[in-house]
């Protein structure tokens, strides 16, 4: 048996197909449909140009598609894609805490704790228990409102 460029595809298309069980965000996915499609070019007796090419055309078809349509229906219902500084989190009411080792105030967004800053006042210190609606981050500082009814009963 002779190796050609179309069983090159195609294990390449094997791969990131394992590959992508380790990912799970299925863009490896995409790149193993888009390489077995490219095998089917090679196949069809294209040139090694022609591949490379239908290769990044299938990608940049495929991986769009996968990441905007196909990826959501594998999420879990009201994840907020994004990272703390994205915007995730923008809108939402915390509690003021206290650091343990300095006394410093500040909230707790998804387990990490960050400064504040009152945009209202210019408060970089509010008594722990007051709620806040966070706005921004700039940094490491999240920029927050305190709310009408300050202290939590």
């Amino acid at each position: 048996m002779e190796w050609t460029l179309t069983h090159l595809w195609l294990i390449l298309a094997l791969v990131l197909g394992l590959a992508e069980l380790t990912s799970g965000v299925l863009v490896l996915l995409a790149l193993a449909v888009a390489a077995a499609l490219t095998s089917i070019v090679s196949a069809l007796g294209g040139s090694v140009t022609a591949q490379l090419a239908w290769m990044g055309v299938f990608s940049g078809i495929l991986v769009p598609i996968t990441i905007r349509y196909i990826r959501p229906w594998f999420s879990p219902r009201g994840v907020a894609y994004g990272t703390t500084g994205t915007g995730a989190e923008q809108g939402r009411i915390f509690i003021v805490t206290q650091r343990d080792f300095d006394g410093a105030a500040g909230i707790k967004v998804k387990g990490d704790f960050y400064r504040i800053e009152d945009l209202d006042t210019g408060a970089t210190e509010l008594p722990a228990g007051t709620r806040v609606s966070l706005e921004r981050f700039e940094g490491t500082v999240a920029l927050v409102h305190s709310q009408s009814f300050d202290r939590e009963s």
